[in-house]
């Protein structure tokens, strides 16, 4: 029996972890965080005094880069070189490598095997900004979450707020820009809509209505 594939992608702070997320849990399907992934590989840049947009010094990185990704009762936790990088990953600097490392193609390649030897073996949820167009275009059902940027900046400076990771609110907003910019021109397998991806723009909207937009539809699909 094939698995079942589901793509979450949108822009930064759009929702798509959260909701996958939780969506994941209540179909019993397995959440794989790809944006996790790349931010580990720009942390791990980081840590060595890389450039993130040196293609040449991220790619001599590559060859011994061990991220795994686990769960347990707190959620997810992210390990970078048998490391636990949960909390390390979402600092702003590490925001924008991981912007800057997913627009080099061997980054991408490399994580992407990956990803789709867990959708092959299990009913995933993988959201990104390629899902649906690169890493699963075979995908059951695919989704396009979006918002405003205005609403994205405010909902991503809550959450760092809440982690107490303390940044203003116009920080959070250029910082969401820039990686608009960057996600949608690079070159190589770029955010973008996918042609038979449904497009739900969650702005205005409390997470209970947006996740329930999105259950409903998943639901729908798989009758």
């Amino acid at each position: 029996m094939s698995t079942i594939k589901i793509a979450i992608d949108g822009p930064a702070g759009a929702g798509k972890s959260t909701i996958a997320k939780i969506v994941a849990k209540q179909l019993g399907f397995i959440y794989i965080d790809t944006g996790a992934m790349y931010r580990a590989v720009a942390l791990k840049a980081i840590k060595n005094n890389i450039d993130t947009k040196d293609t040449d010094k991220v790619c001599s990185i590559l060859h011994d880069l061990d991220i795994d990704i686990k769960y347990d009762n707190n959620g997810q936790v992210v390990f970078l070189d048998g490391q636990d990088v949960t909390q390390e990953i979402r600092t702003p600097e590490v925001s924008i490598g991981a912007s800057n490392v997913a627009a080099i193609p061997e980054v991408r390649i490399k994580l992407v095997e990956l990803q789709r030897k867990l959708a092959a073996s299990n009913n995933v949820i993988m959201d990104g900004r390629d899902i649906g167009t690169y890493v699963l275009p075979d995908a059951d059902i695919k989704i396009f979450l979006t918002a405003s940027v205005e609403d994205r900046a405010k909902r991503r400076y809550e959450e760092m707020i809440a982690k107490n990771s303390f940044c203003s609110l116009e920080e959070v907003k250029k910082d969401i820009e820039y990686r608009d910019k960057n996600d949608s021109s690079r070159a190589f397998a770029p955010l973008k809509i996918a042609e038979d991806a449904v497009v739900i723009d969650t702005t205005g909207n409390e997470l209970e209505e947006s996740l329930n937009i999105v259950l409903q539809l998943i639901k729908e699909r798989l009758q």
